[in-house]
């Protein structure tokens, strides 16, 4: 039996080389970058939005990710709105954010959603990866990576191979690819 194929709907090729080296074995990957306004919600909201909106316009099998950033002392906050919270203030913003608090706990989040086509209810599958904000001291060109720490390293500063198999992006991915092997035999569509 060959390898189902999705297309993995994403500008940021950092995720589309985490995602191939999670899922290697499992789907073969196209990435495409669309361009998708995001509802406001819930990060669940966004990503099942996204997930349907995506399959509209390929045509099939899509594979949408979304990752949120939820500190603690802001009480979730940014969350899903992290990406334009690193457009406008960037790290050293939300560090500035933290600093007059005590609790720097923080939860990266990612969600993924796969849908089988246009028309077809989206499932998401989601990974959390709990750490704590530190200041930078590594330079990442990938989001929060370098302000989020989780035992004694940020995520910028692990090798890759380390943190593709404890990440929240590796979690969902993961919930994924079991998702795949245990129900393809069962979808027309993989």
């Amino acid at each position: 039996m060959s390898r189902p194929s999705v297309t993995f709907v994403t500008g940021n090729r950092h995720k589309v080389e985490e995602v191939q080296a999670i899922l290697n074995d499992t789907i073969t990957i196209q990435a495409k970058a669309l361009d998708i306004v995001e509802v406001q919600g819930s990060l669940e909201e966004i990503t099942r939005e996204k997930c349907r909106t995506a399959a509209e316009i390929i045509g099939g099998p899509v594979l949408v990710e979304d990752s949120a950033l939820e500190m603690s002392a802001l009480n979730g906050m940014p969350g899903p709105y992290v990406k334009a919270f690193l457009d406008t203030i960037g790290n050293e913003g939300l560090l500035k954010l933290l600093d007059p608090f005590e609790d720097k706990s923080a939860d990266a989040v990612c969600t993924a959603g796969y849908s089988s086509g246009p028309g077809e209810k989206p499932i998401l599958f989601q990974g959390r990866l709990k750490g704590r904000i530190v200041p930078i001291r590594e330079l990442s060109a990938f989001g929060f990576e370098p302000i989020l720490e989780f035992e004694g390293e940020t995520l910028a500063e692990m090798d890759d191979e380390k943190k593709n198999k404890i990440s929240h992006r590796y979690q969902a991915m993961s919930k994924f690819g079991k998702w795949l092997l245990e129900n393809r035999t069962e979808s027309k569509s993989l």
